[in-house]
Order: C-alpha cells, then sequence, then structure tokens
C-alpha cells in the first residue's frame, strides 16, 4: 500500500521516535516516522537534536556510521561536522560548508523522545502537555498494519472492550475537547485477587493522535497506575506502537520501592499488551469506513472522528458526511488490512528492548 491508496493519509502531530534512556551523550539513532528516516543524536552536553539523516554536502546517511564529537554531528563519508545550530564547523583540512542541516522539532515528554510531523514540514502548531512527573518503569513495543486514528479510536469504542477484551467498561461523562487535546472518563471494573471486584476511575487523555495516557487510582491498594500508548506512523497504514506503564505501590514504613513498582509495572504492562494483541488480527483486516453506522451508544466514536480532523491538511472524511450520524457505507471501501507483505500480517508481537 502507498500513501496515495492508504484510506488515511499520514496525521500532523508529535509522535514517540524512542526512549529517551536510548539515546544517552554521544549516541546517534534513526528512528522511522511517516516513511522517512529521522537521524537522533545526543551531543556530550546532552542537547537533544532530530534532523533530516543526509548530509547535505554529498548526501551520506548520518544514521550509517556518523558520530558524535562533543557537540558536534561528524558525517562519516567526508568528516563534515556540524554544530547544535545545524551550521557546518569544519572538515578535518579545515574546510567549511555552507549547507545546514535539516532541524527536525524534538521534544522530551515522559521519558520519551517525540518528534513533530507536519505536511510540506508544517510547524508545530500545538505543543506536547506537560510531563506526568513519573518516568515508566516497563516498556513493550510492536507493529501494527493499521493507523495511529485507529489505534486511539479504540478509547472510546466500548462495545469491543467488552465483546473482544471482557471488561467490563463503561462512560461515566461525555468526552471533552480542547483543541489537540480528547479526553474520556471511564470506569472499569475487574477482579484483583485477594480483592475481588475493583472500580477504577481511568481518565485517558489523547494529546493528538501520537500520545494516549491512562490514569488509574487504586484506593484499595493506595496505588496508582499510568499507562502510555504511543502509535507512530511508519509507513502507510502501518505503526509501530509502544506502550509503557508506571505503578506506584506504597510499602508500609518505607515508602515506594523501586523493585515492587516495577514488578507492578511490567504486571501492567502486559496485562495492556493482551488487549492490543487481542485487537492485532481484527485491525489488520478491518476497513476504515469513513461513513460508518453507528449505533445508540456510540456518539463518542462520532465526536472523536470530528476531533481527529483537525490533524489532516485536507480532511479525510466527506464535508458533507457526519460520522455522528449512521450513515451508508463507502461505495468503494479500501480494504485497510491487507497490504503486499504478508510477514506483517497476524502473528506474534514480542517484547522490543529498545522501546
Amino acid at each position: 500500500m502507498d500513501e496515495r491508496s492508504a484510506p488515511l493519509p499520514y496525521p500532523s502531530g508529535w509522535f514517540c521516535v524512542g526512549r529517551a534512556r536510548d539515546l544517552p551523550p554521544g549516541r546517534v539513532r534513526t528512528a522511522r516516522l511517516a516513511g522517512e528516516d529521522v537521524v537522533l543524536y545526543r551531543t556530550r552536553r546532552g542537547r537533544v537534536r532530530a534532523i533530516g539523516p543526509h548530509c547535505p554536502h554529498l548526501g551520506a546517511h548520518f544514521g550509517a556510521g556518523g558520530m558524535v564529537r562533543g557537540e558536534d554531528l561528524v558525517c562519516p563519508f567526508h568528516g563534515f561536522a556540524f554544530g547544535p545550530d545545524g551550521s557546518c564547523t569544519g572538515a578535518p583540512d579545515g574546510t567549511r560548508l555552507r549547507g545546514f542541516l535539516t532541524h527536525r522539532h524534538l521534544c522530551e515528554r515522559d521519558g520519551a523522545l517525540f518528534v513533530w510531523w507536519g505536511p510540506d514540514g508544517e510547524p508545530p502548531g500545538w505543543e506536547l502537555p506537560p510531563a506526568v512527573g513519573v518516568l515508566p518503569l516497563a516498556w513493550w513495543s510492536g507493529e501494527l498494519l493499521s493507523h495511529p486514528q485507529e489505534v486511539m479510536e479504540n478509547s472510546v469504542d466500548f462495545r469491543h472492550v467488552s465483546v473482544l477484551h471482557g471488561l467490563d467498561t463503561r462512560e461515566t461523562a461525555p468526552p471533552v475537547v480542547d483543541g489537540p487535546l480528547f479526553t474520556v472518563h471511564q470506569r472499569t471494573t475487574t477482579r484483583f485477587p485477594g480483592l475481588g471486584p475493583v472500580s477504577l476511575e481511568q481518565p485517558v487523555a489523547l494529546a493528538g493522535l501520537g500520545m494516549m495516557r491512562l490514569v488509574a487510582e487504586l484506593p484499595e491498594l493506595g496505588s496508582t497506575l499510568r499507562v502510555w500508548v504511543l502509535p507512530t506512523p511508519v509507513a502507510p497504514w502501518r505503526t509501530k506502537v509502544r506502550f509503557a506503564a508506571a505503578v506506584t505501590v506504597p510499602v508500609p514504613g518505607v515508602g515506594s520501592a523501586k523493585a515492587l513498582d516495577r514488578a507492578a509495572s511490567w504486571l501492567a504492562l502486559q496485562a495492556s499488551v493482551r488487549i492490543i494483541k487481542q485487537d492485532r488480527p481484527v485491525l489488520a483486516h478491518k476497513r476504515y469506513l469513513a461513513q460508518p453506522r453507528l449505533v445508540p451508544g456510540e456518539r463518542s466514536i462520532g465526536l472523536f472522528r470530528r476531533w481527529a480532523r483537525q490533524f489532516y491538511l485536507s480532511g479525510p472524511f466527506d464535508s458533507e458526511s457526519d460520522p455522528m450520524q449512521p450513515g451508508p457505507a463507502q461505495s468503494d471501501p479500501v480494504q485497510s488490512g491487507r497490504t503486499q507483505s504478508d510477514s506483517l500480517g497476524p502473528g506474534p508481537m514480542e517484547p522490543d528492548p529498545t522501546g
């Protein structure tokens, strides 16, 4: 599938390109975002940069052998060095280049690195919300044959949560829309060993189509659960999704013990990963419908889709249609799940230690 045949284009916004801890001072890494390589590096003083991958001299790829020397990024082909501002600081023989590196907008948030993507180099139109003050303690990543919008839409599709995942999750109040932010209020009833049924109040906050944060208080345990879902488009209808979790478990007379927090975070992460694994074959074979036939109780899906329109240069929806209301299916819907690569079909998804 190419960009022209994909049911939805790449959305603009902030997307995770890796964990901050995987980019220590002096490291150079390559990430994939919206069909392009992005090269990330951290200077010896700790400044993080994201750039276009190719040297302006003769096009060498900085991610294939480039190195950090002090505050400079050095090209592996001819040794031209570039400072944090993107200007050339010289080559081994003293020659300077007039070309500049192509900088990409980057920010660190909640232990992750986010790069802005906009069509035609569009600059950031909004900022990510402030950090929550707690870093994830467990990470997992895998790829889906899907789109970030489809992944995020699951946060308001409560019917599928019951049918596919067997969870009793209900909306407690209508979603709240604030520009690029979308907050879902829900309650999940589940069972914990030794406690029986426990109700979790879970405000779920979406920041564009690249970050979802869930916070759930566990008063019976005096604990707080935080989960991050970070979908990143890497190719047309292919998304790398990262899950992260942090659980704080108080210990009488001690406070929060790191070892216990990490163990609890890992268990919470596995529960989240189990859910996306159940979603995966459905997402891989479902087709995107611009005019779904919604039924009573699914008003939030329509609201979510109208909110998501802002992240596209030209809306992916028919201007005459309202996804809030039931309507006919597309006359010629695109089969979004199947591509030329059978290797990406449903199968095992393994933990990615690099996040």
